[in-house]
């Protein structure tokens, strides 16, 4: 089975709770389907994630984040953060994840709400080097400190990233190994989810900045 063919078959399109503008392949429950794919991750492109959705929001409420930027997404999942980036103006968007089905995923999910996003193969562990990354104005991730080696993979490239000169934009809620001491709050939201992904049905998701001392914020309002 392709991953093009899993993806559709395993999901049915749901509007996401806290950013209804967009669309997406959801999975009414992930065990099955994490049993079904085979992988020894969980099928987090299947599923808003309560940090996706509020990066997302974030975005479309502050377009001038991104507009006429280059936008990478890390860890994209379904593409939810992507599609907002895209929503907003960026000039391109580039969403990258480490399992092939979410790629598939987050193409799929891109040409459903009719904007472009360049979904490909992305390993955290080899982002150094990565010209998608290297490139890009703008760097996103949401819910990415979940895991320990995960959460330092996630910090060195996003720490590299904003050396570089991007703005790096992090969404978080409230995970085991969250950098708080390296991030700057912006913004918090009551994000709904699904209970059977977290340990309550409404989260309090952080919008964070990680980058440079005086970074100006105008260009988010």
């Amino acid at each position: 089975m392709t991953p093009e063919t899993l993806v559709r078959s395993a999901t049915s399109w749901e509007a996401v709770p806290f950013v209804p503008e967009i669309r997406l392949l959801t999975a009414a429950e992930p065990f099955g389907l994490w049993d079904w794919t085979e992988r020894d991750a969980p099928p987090f492109w299947a599923f808003p994630w309560a940090g996706g959705q509020a990066l997302a929001r974030y975005i479309l409420d502050h377009p001038g984040t991104v507009a006429r930027r280059r936008v990478f997404d890390v860890a994209s999942g379904s593409g939810l953060v992507a599609i907002a980036a895209a929503k907003a103006d960026a000039i391109s968007v580039v969403a990258g994840d480490i399992d092939p089905n979410a790629v598939a995923a987050i193409g799929i999910n891109a040409a459903a709400n009719d904007v472009a996003v360049s979904s490909r193969a992305f390993d955290l562990g080899d982002g150094d080097g990565d010209g998608d990354a290297r490139d890009a104005e703008v760097v996103l991730a949401a819910d990415v400190f979940y895991q320990r080696e995960l959460a330092g993979l996630a910090l060195r490239f996003l720490r590299a990233a904003a050396g570089s000169g991007a703005h790096v934009l992090v969404a978080d809620p409230g995970r085991a190994f969250l950098p708080a001491a390296a991030l700057t709050p912006l913004t918090s939201y009551q994000v709904p989810v699904l209970s059977v992904l977290e340990d309550a049905s409404v989260k309090d998701v952080i919008v964070y900045r990680l980058g440079p001392a005086g970074l100006q914020e105008a260009a988010a309002t």
